[in-house]
């Protein structure tokens, strides 16, 4: 959401500044945004609406101290967590949070038992090794753990059953589910006391039916102003006991601008939470 805003440090100050007089806490950090990153990574975040910018080049320690915003957890992909997860917990710890979230895997086969059944134990591995550092471990859904493995098991039930609460828990996004076609606030009774983040984005349609068919796409919208439940999302997560609520937006900005989406999703918020 931050990627086309933080191009410099001129930038991505005023643009601190602007999401703290908003009302926001804080950020949740990527690894992908706060480290240089190679083309193809530039390219695939692009392509998938998360464009990372040129905020590698940042001093993240330094603009999130002046701007008076804290961190709430630090994404990393699996791969970082098995090659050195000290160094990554070193890192989460750096920036003031004991959350270390696992944003999906790239180019996995969720439809195939086994090898979701192996992202579980591997997932375990991982949050044990991190707990030994003070920090936990959270899984971020995106809609494709939605797929069956075989009639009546999704990949999310596996990685729910085969991990172990002390080493893995959830931070659910509720938007990727409702894409899916799934019931949101059930997953989300499901996980209970083991979904610790709540990743929020409303979803609707900016768009008029057209001459040749009246059927609407739906994307990503502010806060209030989709065909979301965000009421009854909300009282789910407050149920569960999370720890954070996180704005999250792919595109579809109003006027093109995520910082001027974030400040409408903020009255929302503000009203709500």
């Amino acid at each position: 959401m931050l990627g086309t805003v933080t191009g410099s440090e001129s930038q991505a100050r005023e643009t601190l500044h602007r999401i703290k007089a908003a009302g926001y806490d804080g950020l949740e950090l990527n690894r992908f945004m706060i480290h240089p990153s190679s083309l193809m990574v530039r390219l695939m975040t692009r392509a998938a609406g998360m464009p990372t910018g040129k905020g590698g080049s940042l001093d993240w320690q330094g603009l999130l101290q002046e701007s008076g915003l804290e961190v709430a957890s630090l994404h990393a992909d699996l791969g970082s967590l098995e090659r050195d997860g000290d160094a990554v917990a070193e890192e989460a710890k750096s920036f003031g949070t004991d959350k270390v979230v696992i944003t999906g895997m790239y180019r996995f086969d969720y439809s195939d038992e086994g090898t979701v059944r192996e992202l579980a134990q591997r997932l375990n591995k991982a949050g044990e090794s991190l707990r030994q550092q003070g920090v936990k471990l959270l899984y971020h859904n995106h809609n494709v753990e939605l797929l069956q493995v075989k009639p009546g098991l999704r990949a999310y039930e596996i990685l729910i059953g085969d991990t172990d609460p002390s080493y893995v828990n959830f931070e659910f996004d509720s938007y990727w589910f409702t894409d899916g076609g799934a019931d949101a606030k059930a997953w989300m009774r499901r996980l209970g006391s083991r979904m610790k983040l709540w990743h929020v984005t409303d979803r609707g349609s900016r768009q008029k039916g057209s001459a040749m068919t009246p059927i609407l796409k739906a994307d990503s919208m502010e806060l209030g102003t989709g065909n979301m439940d965000l009421q009854g999302l909300k009282e789910i997560a407050l149920e569960n006991g999370i720890e954070a609520v996180v704005l999250e937006s792919h595109k579809n900005w109003i006027d093109r601008d995520p910082v001027k989406s974030l400040e409408r999703s903020a009255k929302w918020l503000k009203e709500n939470i």
